[in-house]
């Protein structure tokens, strides 16, 4: 299913409260925009450790997830418009429970690759002014996801999301997050099953053994 994708953001660091600085504020961007390995044209990122190039260079935080966060902690400012939630694809119809690891896009002319779900940090919590919001994401599964670019291109707001590739069935986005990220004792052989997958990310390899060494 094709899905229309609203509004391309991109955004500049800025201080957040407690002097951190990030770039999780984005803005729609206007016409044609290069989608390549380091991401969308114009976005950037600050802590490349844990967000950026080549696993996780675009980011989709499903907007339907708004309102869910509208009902649960208020109107935030932040949430006023596209890229509220950092995210670079502003996309409604989608979550988490319907794209699967190594999914393939098209987006414009570019190709687009699921690589794995986003961890909530608490740079989102000082973004929206509201504690309480990682742990909700957590126990909802409700994370976004990322993708690396498997071939470069334009794209622009009004372009299609489409579907060319299936990746792994088994392994949707929602179900990667709860196994690596919400704690407990997982199951060690699907952790290792999902460490395993050719086109996860290594991010979320590392932090599967990072989190879970037996493994």
């Amino acid at each position: 299913m094709s899905l229309t994708v609203e509004a391309i953001c991109a955004g500049r660091a800025a201080l957040l409260p407690g002097d951190k600085r990030s770039a999780i504020s984005k803005s729609p961007i206007d016409g044609p925009v290069d989608i390549g390995p380091r991401g969308v044209a114009g976005d950037e990122q600050v802590d490349r450790r844990h967000h950026g190039f080549p696993a996780m260079a675009v980011h989709l935080y499903p907007a339907d997830h708004y309102a869910w966060l509208r009902d649960l902690f208020g109107d935030r400012p932040a949430l006023a418009g596209p890229g509220g939630m950092g995210e670079n694809l502003f996309v409604h119809g989608v979550d988490e429970t319907a794209v699967c690891i190594g999914d393939r896009f098209r987006l414009g002319t570019a190709i687009i690759e699921v690589s794995q779900p986003r961890q909530p940090c608490a740079t989102i919590e000082r973004h929206l002014g509201r504690k309480g919001i990682v742990k909700a994401i957590v126990e909802s599964g409700r994370c976004g996801m990322f993708f690396r670019v498997i071939e470069p291109g334009l794209a622009q707001a009004g372009d299609t999301l489409d579907p060319i590739e299936q990746g792994a069935a088994d392994w949707t986005v929602r179900r990667a997050f709860c196994l690596v990220y919400r704690g407990g004792k997982p199951d060690r052989g699907e952790l290792e099953e999902l460490a395993s997958l050719p086109r996860v990310s290594d991010r979320l390899v590392h932090d599967i053994r990072r989190k879970h060494p037996a493994t």
